[in-house]
């Protein structure tokens, strides 16, 4: 069997540094004095938490080869848990509401994923964006859940026991950047593990490995479940800082836009959708922000900028924007 180098993309080390030194400048970022400052915090902890769902949805369509359109699920599933599981008048502990909130996510992955992952291709798309859909019009169409309008999370979760206020927006941030790494670790051991070589194995030739001893079954169902549990993890912390969740968060356009920044940063290595996730978050908002031309509204119709512009990202850089950067970074040094 191959290695995961021969399969799996690898960074070489000038993107490495590019991605530590960005790092370096988002932990520092809190420290910067600025107008404004609460603002761009909130917008770069939503960023992170999106860039974690990313990186669990990488792991079904980057290594595995399984496109899944309701990926959504689990990310509001583990929202909705913090949202049910906070009491009206005081907070929650962080300690045994996040590793429940992502375990529930986790068991509903694993409990969709024993039906789905017997299908392929194209029916493997369609059955998640069914089972996703039949769990959001469950909280849509229910009053004891929320319904359409959602649930209010009074209070975000006490982390008294580390020294941090989840309330106060720099140590949420500091909270949710530790968690972001914590996970992109975590998921590039499991890259190079012998699990993750039978997943990347899986996605090149699953008759091949079924052929040579491997259960394709019960890996795709790990993979399925783990990614579930990890994009609970994103869930949970959305709904921590948003004080809100509702059925959109298990919509269709969650999964879509999941996929979008796999696509942009590129597919089968964590750090590209990290990349996409924020170069997403951050383009979306230019073209929102957009400015009138004439009676011309240009920033409503952002959704026809984001689509041109993702369409010439992956004519123009097949492998997302990691690899663009990784052939720029090459050329340079092959000049000097």
């Amino acid at each position: 069997m191959s290695s995961p180098k021969a399969t799996l993309e690898k960074l070489p080390r000038s993107m490495q540094l590019v991605l530590l030194m960005g790092a370096v400048a988002l932990a520092a970022f809190p420290l910067v004095p600025m107008d404004g400052r609460d603002f761009y915090l909130q917008m770069l902890t939503q960023m992170m938490i999106l860039a974690i769902f990313a990186m669990s949805l990488d792991l079904l369509q980057g290594v595995t080869g399984l496109v899944s359109l309701g990926h959504a699920a689990y990310f509001g599933l583990a929202g909705y848990a913090l949202a049910f599981l906070t009491p009206q008048d005081t907070p929650i502990s962080l300690f045994w509401s996040l590793p429940l909130a992502a375990a529930g996510a986790g068991l509903a992955a694993l409990v969709i994923g024993f039906f789905v992952v017997r299908t392929h291709g194209i029916y493997f798309i369609m059955v998640t964006m069914a089972f996703a859909q039949m769990v959001y019009f469950l909280f849509f169409d229910n009053k004891a859940l929320g319904g359409s309008d959602g649930i209010y999370v009074n209070f975000r979760p006490d982390a008294s026991a580390l020294g941090l206020d989840l309330e106060n927006k720099a140590h949420f941030f500091y909270f949710t950047l530790a968690i972001l790494i914590g996970v992109y670790l975590f998921l590039r051991r499991v890259l190079f593990s012998p699990f993750g070589r039978v997943l990347a194995g899986i996605r090149v030739n699953e008759h091949r490995m079924r052929a040579v001893g491997y259960g394709s079954f019960g890996y795709k169902l790990a993979a399925f479940t783990l990614a579930g549990t990890l994009a609970g993890v994103a869930g949970y912390l959305w709904a921590a800082q948003t004080g809100f969740v509702n059925p959109e968060l298990m919509g269709f356009h969650m999964s879509a836009h999941a996929i979008m920044m796999i696509i942009l940063g590129g597919m089968g290595n964590f750090a590209g959708a990290i990349v996409g996730a924020f170069a997403f978050e951050y383009v979306m908002h230019f073209f929102k922000d957009l400015p009138a031309i004439g009676d011309f509204q240009t920033g409503k119709h952002w959704q026809l900028w984001m689509g041109l512009f993702i369409v010439a990202v992956v004519i123009v850089a097949p492998r997302g924007l990691l690899g663009l950067g990784e052939k720029f970074l090459n050329r340079k040094e092959t000049s000097k």
